[in-house]
């Protein structure tokens, strides 16, 4: 459930200060697990390019208006295109999004914010290729954490749980004791299922269609305080 901490024009200090006492400002956590797209990287543009002209190539028309944020490529190109045609379709959008990753920068606060966690407490989840995933973030020039998990390697992506399972899991901690961050409903969705507390970072969706525990309009309004058993998230004012 969103905190009410979102206002039309942002998050106010009246608002900063009705999050003390908030059950995820106050708790240690073990691991803190990030989307990669739309959370610490903006990739829009260049997967916008990509799945615009795989529609063209497939024939899909005007009515294919591009990629759905957030959600599995298998699960979109699923949706446009029978089953024959799923898996040249894959691997054509692959193709074209490791061919341009022109404009793929980094979030304000995402560098600083991964860079402020010990390595066996912060991992990248996200629901693209692992290859596409280094690529993405090599191009943007980010440091990338030793644990990584990509659609590669679960059966099953985003909405559903596994992928914060796994990542969980290959660092030693338990998913209750985590923090998902993400930008997009189905990997909110995938972190509760996980059993994680969730934050919502505005940009690709608007406040009111991030259902977190806490939302925030970007990483740079977080700071992390490593602890010996842990980290603890602070909300910066304004």
């Amino acid at each position: 459930m969103t905190q009410g901490l979102n206002t039309a024009d942002g998050i106010t200090d009246a608002a900063i200060e009705s999050t003390t006492g908030h059950v995820l400002l106050d708790r240690v956590f073990d691991a803190v697990l990030f989307d990669m797209d739309g959370t610490l990287v903006d990739s829009t543009r260049a997967a916008n390019r990509s799945w615009l002209r795989w529609g063209a190539e497939a024939g899909l028309g005007p009515s294919f208006t591009g990629v759905e944020h957030g959600v599995p490529a298998r699960q979109m190109v699923a949706r446009h295109v029978p089953e024959d045609k799923i898996e040249w379709s894959i691997a054509r959008v692959l193709e074209l999004e490791l061919g341009d990753l022109e404009g793929v920068e980094i979030l304000p606060g995402a560098a600083e914010l991964m860079r402020s966690l010990p390595e066996n407490r912060r991992a990248i989840v996200t629901s693209c290729s692992r290859a596409l995933c280094l690529a993405r973030l090599e191009s943007a020039g980010f440091a990338i954490p030793a644990t990584v998990v990509t659609m590669d390697d679960t059966p099953r992506g985003k909405p559903f749980p596994e992928p914060f399972l796994k990542a969980a899991a290959r660092l030693g901690a338990d998913p209750r004791r985590c923090v998902v961050v993400e930008d997009a409903p189905t990997g909110l969705a995938a972190g509760r299922a996980a059993g994680c507390l969730t934050i919502g970072v505005v940009g690709t969706y608007t406040a009111d269609q991030l259902d977190a525990d806490l939302v925030v309009p970007s990483l740079d309004r977080l700071r992390i305080r490593v602890l010996d058993t842990g980290v603890m998230f602070e909300l910066l004012p304004e």
